[in-house]
């Protein structure tokens, strides 16, 4: 099958989007938070993938930093966040960073996730959360991107969490509740002071 790119599978997910919205009651509506998704184009089939099994827990946003923004020239950092928060991220209240082999090495999810974790003069943080992908071997404990990973740990002490491939719908929506929540019982613990990652990292 053909690459997907960001775009094409933004326009992919409003077309599924409209047509589940016929068919979902209002109180299967009212459970699913948006959630802006973060993750490398090598994976885009699996992204794909997860969105097509999931699309009853939230309401996904795919359409993220590109190449094509001009705004990524930019050395001013907290403009960048500013623009990446307004174009992309705006409406989502949860981010879910999904994890392949490479996801860590792309710069542009590092911003996703730095401006996730920042309230702005107009936006409020969201809640972060990463999944392994199926596609990393099992048992490896897939690389995370470094800002997510210093967001995480085992104990749930820190602001996000890092999940193995949700079981059921039912799952992934309570671990989505849980990121959303975290945006006010967990704010005092976000660790964003990481600097901006400036390129991408050769990747196996």
């Amino acid at each position: 099958m053909a690459t997907l790119t960001q775009r094409s599978l933004q326009t992919w997910v409003d077309q599924r989007e409209g047509l589940l919205l016929k068919s979902l009651t209002e109180a299967q509506k009212a459970v699913r938070h948006k959630c802006f998704v973060s993750y490398h184009h090598a994976d885009d089939e699996e992204v794909k993938t997860f969105i097509e099994t999931f699309e009853n827990a939230f309401i996904p946003r795919v359409l993220g930093v590109s190449d094509e923004d001009d705004f990524i020239k930019s050395d001013d950092t907290g403009y960048i966040m500013d623009q990446i928060r307004e174009k992309y991220l705006t409406d989502s209240t949860v981010t879910i960073v999904l994890n392949g082999k490479c996801t860590w090495a792309r710069r542009y999810i590092d911003w996703e996730v730095y401006s996730t974790l920042r309230n702005d003069a107009l936006n409020r943080r969201s809640g972060l959360m990463a999944i392994e992908l199926l596609s990393l071997a099992p048992g490896s404990d897939g690389k995370l991107p470094p800002r997510v990973n210093d967001n995480v740990d085992s104990n749930n002490k820190k602001y996000a969490r890092y999940w193995k491939y949700p079981s059921s719908v039912s799952s992934l929506q309570g671990l989505i509740e849980q990121a959303f929540q975290a945006r006010t019982t967990k704010a005092s613990v976000i660790d964003n002071s990481r600097e901006r990652k400036i390129n991408n990292s050769q990747c196996p």
